[in-house]
C-alpha cells in the first residue's frame, strides 16, 4: 500500500512534537527536526491537489536524512522519541519510491 502525503505529514509533525517535548533532546536535534518540520510546511503549499511535487520530496527527504542521522546520534533521546524521528523518516522514504 502506497504512503500518501497526508501519512507524511502526520509523521512529521508527530516526531516535532515528540523531539520538542522531550527533555533529553538535544538542542541540535530540536533545531534540525524543526528545519524538517519547515521543509514539510513548504511542501504543503506547493503541493497540487495534496500532492508534493519531486523537488519538495527531494527537501524533505534530506531533511528526513538528517533528521534521521540526528536522532541516532542523540543519547539523551528517549525512545519514544527517537521512533517517531525514525518513522517520518521511514514514511517521506516510502513516498519517494511510491511504496
Amino acid at each position: 500500500m502506497p504512503v500518501a502525503f497526508d501519512e507524511v505529514v502526520e509523521r512529521i509533525t508527530e516526531a516535532a512534537r515528540h523531539v520538542e517535548a522531550d527533555e533529553g533532546a538535544s538542542p541540535v536535534l530540536v533545531a534540525v527536526v524543526r528545519e524538517f518540520r519547515a521543509k514539510l510546511a513548504k511542501a504543503e503549499k506547493r503541493a497540487t491537489d495534496g500532492v508534493p511535487g519531486h523537488d519538495s520530496v527531494m527537501e524533505l527527504e534530506q531533511a528526513g536524512d538528517s533528521a534521521k542521522a540526528a536522532a541516532e546520534a542523540d543519547p539523551g533521546l528517549s525512545t519514544d522519541s527517537r521512533e517517531s524521528v525514525l518513522a517520518a523518516h521511514l514514511a517521506i522514504c516510502k513516498l519517494k519510491a511510491g511504496a
